[in-house]
């Protein structure tokens, strides 16, 4: 075998289909678009959801619930035994910190929580955007100290005041 004995397989190249050129095409007149109608006229074309002007599907059916995505604050869980391994005893450890050690990974503005799974027995000075309760009493029971930093109230709520 030579490289110009190289072909595609049988069936792999299609010459494309060339409408409207006479009757002996087999493909003239209507130009395979059937007769009349919105689809025959040039330039046309519809969404793949449109239903020919009848009220569609998605708002035929009845609307329930409420969705919280616009207004919810995702925080990157952070566990103890993370910051166990990863702070030496005596360290301060905030956000950038955490991130800097591949601990929470995120896009944009990071908000980060510190939970309780895993044992701490180094004293460590911890701030981030919230604690759980276990991890806060860990952390203070350890010899450390927690620090929360306030998080922006969503836009419907006033914020706190200090």
């Amino acid at each position: 075998m030579r490289l110009h004995d190289l072909k595609p397989r049988p069936g792999a190249k299609t010459r494309r289909k060339r409408v409207g050129r006479g009757p002996g095409s087999g493909r003239g007149k209507t130009s395979t678009r059937g007769h009349k109608g919105q689809n025959s006229r040039a330039g046309s074309s519809t969404r793949a959801t449109f239903e020919g002007g009848q009220m569609p599907y998605i708002r035929r059916l009845p609307k329930r619930g409420f969705n919280n995505f616009v207004h919810r604050i995702d925080y990157l869980a952070v566990n103890l035994e993370a910051l166990e391994t990863h702070f030496d005893e005596g360290a301060t450890v905030d956000v950038a910190a955490i991130v800097a050690k591949g601990l929470a990974n995120g896009k944009g503005n990071v908000k980060v929580k510190i939970l309780g799974t895993g044992e701490l027995k180094k004293k460590l000075s911890v701030t981030a955007h919230k604690f759980s309760t276990s991890a806060q009493a860990a952390i203070e029971a350890a010899g450390g100290s927690c620090t929360a930093l306030i998080a922006a109230a969503p836009a419907n709520e006033p914020a706190a005041e200090e």
